[in-house]
């Protein structure tokens, strides 16, 4: 990153221009000027780029980097990870518009931290929150490869970050031991409904709620699992569904995993897998054998389980009668971490087992179940004074 210092000596006062260049040993050159006036006309005059990695020369705007990042997720992926699936594509091209719709007002390679700054304030001021932070989060990733690259010496987006403020982020909504019973003799319900093809549907719906409830698996992992998956005291997670409906491994290493479940929710699976599975999938679709979409399961099972189960609420919008429903198909998964922690099983082996690829993940997700829990015990103990007397 390029800087101007003043320097005052025996000759009086003098400013040195010091830029990023590989001829040096410290990588560093410096250029010195009789007035501030001549250094600031030398470091915006672009000849402290010459010092600079000459690759991808024809990168020069924010604009033009923005777009290599584009193509490299597209066709080979990141930091070597797969291309990115066409639904995440459509949003990250979504976040390059955004990006690019702020005035830069100086090249690729003259980006100091201050361009950054001003950056995340127009963010703030013009995006929601949530979707700045996204935002931002991808034009770090734009640097990054820029300087893996050889494109950029220095990362000047590096510590400039945008934080939410935790007291606004909702906590997930778990059902309670009671409610969870309700939803589970819902499922039970509709297996054994006198419509045939309710009964029909639930046949396979039911064993999948169980499985959920039962091992905390994401609901795009349990509708592509594998016939191969099912182990003697366990399932083995090796592929999910991503946000285009394509299966592929899980986002992270860490959704690589073993998750022991019980004889009764394995049994219940093995038993409509031995009726109805085929040699791909455990949960096959009675039409063609092939995997669910998301979007159907939601629409045609898990809704229709919350109806049965009660879980709904009229509201009214735009003059329209709705039917809202109190849980998602993930409430089952954290139903399932909320029962590991209230038995006192460590946080390690629950980011382990839920696949989370850092411990910080897990803590922020059921981090106030945690709390609740201790303060729940200390209150049962009757507080640190009550271990003092």
């Amino acid at each position: 990153m390029s800087d101007i210092r003043k320097r005052v000596g025996s000759k009086g006062t003098t400013y040195q221009v010091r830029y990023p260049s590989k001829k040096t040993k410290s990588g560093y050159a410096f250029s010195t000027f009789n007035t501030l006036k001549e250094a600031r006309a030398f470091l915006e005059s672009g000849k402290t780029c010459e010092a600079k990695n000459t690759r991808h020369s024809e990168i020069q705007t924010v604009a033009h980097a923005i777009d290599m990042w584009l193509e490299i997720c597209e066709s080979e992926g990141r930091d070597a990870r797969e291309p990115v699936s066409p639904s995440t594509l459509e949003n990250y091209k979504w976040r390059s518009r955004t990006m690019k719709s702020f005035g830069w007002d100086r090249n690729l390679r003259e980006l100091e931290e201050a361009d950054i700054v001003a950056f995340r304030s127009w963010l703030k001021r013009t995006c929601p929150i949530d979707q700045a932070q996204k935002v931002m989060s991808s034009f770090h990733s734009v640097l990054i490869e820029m300087q893996r690259r050889g494109v950029i010496t220095d990362d000047p987006a590096q510590h400039v970050t945008i934080r939410k403020d935790p007291r606004l982020k909702e906590p997930v909504k778990i059902p309670t031991v009671e409610e969870l019973q309700e939803i589970l003799r819902a499922a039970d319900m509709l297996a054994n409904s006198k419509n045939r093809e309710v009964s029909a549907a639930w046949e396979r719906y039911r064993p999948m709620i169980y499985l959920a409830v039962d091992s905390g698996m994401r609901p795009q992992e349990y509708l592509v699992l594998p016939a191969l998956a099912l182990e003697e005291k366990g399932i083995k997670i090796y592929q999910a569904l991503d946000r285009s409906n394509r299966i592929g491994p899980p986002k992270t290493r860490a959704g690589r995993r073993y998750i022991p479940v019980s004889s009764q929710s394995l049994d219940m699976v093995r038993h409509y897998t031995s009726k109805n599975g085929s040699d791909e999938f455990v949960f096959p679709t009675r039409r063609n054998g092939g995997y669910q979409r998301y979007n159907v399961y939601v629409r045609r099972g898990f809704h229709k389980l919350m109806e049965e189960a009660g879980f709904v609420t009229e509201v009214i919008e735009n003059g329209q009668t709705k039917l809202l429903k109190h849980f998602t198909p993930y409430s089952l998964r954290h139903f399932f971490a909320s029962m590991l922690i209230d038995r006192n099983i460590s946080l390690k082996y629950i980011q382990t087992v839920m696949g989370h690829e850092n411990i910080k993940m897990t803590f922020d997700v059921y981090g106030h179940i945690i709390k609740r829990k201790e303060t729940d015990e200390l209150n049962q103990e009757g507080g640190i004074l009550h271990h003092l007397t």
